[in-house]
């Protein structure tokens, strides 16, 4: 959460920090501002979109080569002008951004006051700014030396960008547990939180490490760790073009994603599944396909959409790997005292892989002694690198809020392991194995017409958008995808909406149901379709509205339910690629005939790397 965006060298800073924040703003927008030398420290920043940053420079001549930007995700204090970053320090030559949260930050305060600092913010950033200017004042040191004590006394999670007026032509950069990379340009410097606002002038980046901090001065780049040792910088080329985080022809974001998923799914198997040849080998994991294939118990670890993605991989890898599989909110599995036995795997799923709590989670049952493999979408984030392997999903950059393409491209990657460890231990027929990776082969295609057909969704947008509440049900593989589906709607649109197995229903939410509550039912051709139809006229019965989505020629579902869209047959177990498309398409078009901001959903932002 919260964008960072920094500046040094040949070129006019300002241009570069607006762009940059622009392009940051999926990551918070409660607030921007900036920080340029114009000769002396000078902060410019607002509540509210970059927009109203950007209106704000029209009235002030900036010229300058160096600066810092910020755009807010708010945690300590509301969105406001005064709690907006950059902060400045007690005198104001110091100033600094922050995303994070430093958890000892009342006790710094408290001890700070007591010797006459005044605070004009609710923030722990303005805290440790001041906190880093008492330290060089009082031990007489240089600014590096000064940010390198603070941070060892400072709790918590960082990625911090510094600038000093008494230093004009250096920036200094940390951090822990939060993202921050250098780009290096030709006689220029770039610090970012990710690599899309640098994207377009550069493709050479260092991903920092944790403790480690960044010194630009003079167009130098010094990395040295906490204690001063010097760090040989790694330098990495993107591999991100311009297009990727541009929305192209389309409204949103989010609609140029989820309409991008018949690419990105491929993409994610290419080179991973040779279905003609009844391959799969996910290049990633073979260093620990035997680990795998022995596994008495998977755990597999996430939050949010991608938690959902997990429960999906608990049927599959039950199924078709047969071990037991659990799945956790990886927010709860870091606070209690979880038992992890020799040989269990978790598998961490992230789309960032910096969220926060998943990361955490992973590195406690990594001391545990687990197996750690992480499904990320993010070249280069901690997740992956704090793993023992894993895969990537290929689903290129993700700028909407609200997950889509990512989801998929996680169900994809899930898919192609567990048919890698069936076919090791044995546990699946040969001809349904070939089978299925036909079908899996197949998907792309499938998605491809079901966005066709996208008018659908879009048609009983128009009919639900007054809805007060919704009820999404399903079984068996379908279960997680009505989760989903209704985790989408609240996002997206702010409607409430649940989602259950359908056999819970008359347990309870059956209660909901009268003439004014839409349910959508996920009744596709599997196991439980008769189930699922009984359920359909249960609520029937109760006057309740019933959307379902169905496989094609499906004529019972549709003589029963009030709208149907239909999805491509499909085994069952892939069912989930194809019925969360139409409740992605749905959730956006309510969105956005409720004039809702479907790429930036109030309150929400893209990475959580905070608690």
């Amino acid at each position: 959460m919260c964008g960072i965006i920094a500046y040094v060298g040949r070129q006019q800073a300002l241009p570069i920090l607006l762009n940059g924040l622009k392009r940051l703003e999926y990551r918070g927008y409660d607030s921007a501002g900036i920080a340029v030398m114009n000769p002396d420290l000078t902060i410019l920043k607002k509540k509210g979109k970059v927009i109203n940053l950007e209106e704000l420079t029209q009235n002030v001549t900036i010229v300058s080569s160096i600066g810092m930007g910020h755009t807010r995700w708010a945690t300590h204090g509301e969105p406001s002008d005064r709690n907006s970053h950059p902060h400045p320090s007690h005198d104001k030559r110091l100033a600094i951004i922050h995303n994070g949260i430093i958890e000892n930050y009342s006790i710094l305060k408290q001890e700070l006051l007591s010797k006459g600092h005044i605070f004009e913010s609710d923030t722990d950033s303005e805290v440790l700014i001041h906190f880093i200017e008492d330290i060089k004042e009082n031990l007489n040191c240089s600014l590096e030396h000064a940010v390198r004590v603070a941070l060892t006394r400072a709790v918590g999670a960082y990625a911090i960008v510094v600038m000093s007026q008494d230093d004009p032509n250096t920036l200094i950069a940390a951090r822990k547990s939060s993202p921050l990379i250098v780009g290096v340009g030709k006689d220029e410097y770039f610090l970012a939180s990710d690599a899309t606002p640098i994207v377009e002038y550069t493709n050479q980046v260092i991903y920092l490490k944790d403790y480690e901090m960044a010194v630009i001065r003079d167009n130098k780049l010094t990395i040295t760790d906490l204690e001063n040792n010097i760090h040989e910088p790694y330098i990495k080329e993107l591999d991100i073009e311009l297009a990727a985080i541009e929305k192209g022809n389309f409204e949103h974001y989010m609609l140029k994603e989820i309409f991008e998923q018949p690419t990105t799914i491929f993409d994610c198997m290419r080179g991973r599944l040779m279905a003609n040849k009844g391959l799969v080998k996910v290049g990633g994991i073979r260093e620990y396909v035997d680990q795998l294939a022995n596994a008495k118990r998977i755990i597999i670890i996430a939050c949010g959409t991608s938690l959902h993605a997990g429960m999906v991989a608990k049927y599959l890898f039950e199924e078709v790997c047969r071990v037991t599989v659990e799945v956790e909110y990886a927010s709860e599995f870091r606070y209690r005292n979880p038992v992890i036995r020799d040989g269990d795997v978790v598998i961490a799923i992230s789309q960032s892989g910096e969220t926060a709590d998943t990361l955490v989670a992973i590195e406690k049952a990594k001391e545990m002694g687990a197996i750690i493999l992480g499904i990320c979408n993010v070249v280069g984030s901690s997740i992956p690198r704090t793993s023992h392997a894993g895969a990537y999903t290929h689903a290129g950059a993700e700028i909407g809020v609200a997950s889509t393409k990512a989801f998929t491209a996680q169900l994809t990657v899930l898919y192609l392991i567990a048919l890698q460890i069936a076919k090791e231990k044995g546990t699946m027929e040969n001809e349904r194995f070939r089978r299925i990776l036909n079908e899996l082969d197949s998907i792309p295609k499938k998605v491809q017409k079901i966005l066709d057909n996208s008018y659908i969704a879009q048609s009983l947008a128009s009919l639900y958008l007054d809805a007060k509440s919704m009820i999404y049900l399903g079984r068996g593989y379908n279960f997680p995808i009505a989760l989903e589906g209704a985790l989408k709607m609240k996002e997206i649109s702010y409607i409430h909406a649940e989602g259950y197995p359908a056999a819970e229903m008359k347990h309870g939410p059956i209660a909901l149901i009268d003439d004014e509550m839409p349910v959508m039912f996920i009744a596709t051709k599997d196991a439980t379709y008769e189930k699922i139809v009984s359920n359909i006229q249960e609520v029937k019965a109760r006057k309740g509205k019933v959307i379902a989505i169905v496989t094609e020629g499906d004529d019972a579902v549709k003589n029963l339910a009030d709208h149907v869209i239909e999805i491509p047959e499909v085994d069952e177990i892939l069912t989930p690629l194809l019925s969360v498309i139409p409740l992605q398409l749905f959730a956006y078009y309510t969105g956005v005939l409720r004039g809702c901001n479907v790429d930036q959903p109030r309150n929400l932002a893209k990475s959580v790397t905070v608690e």
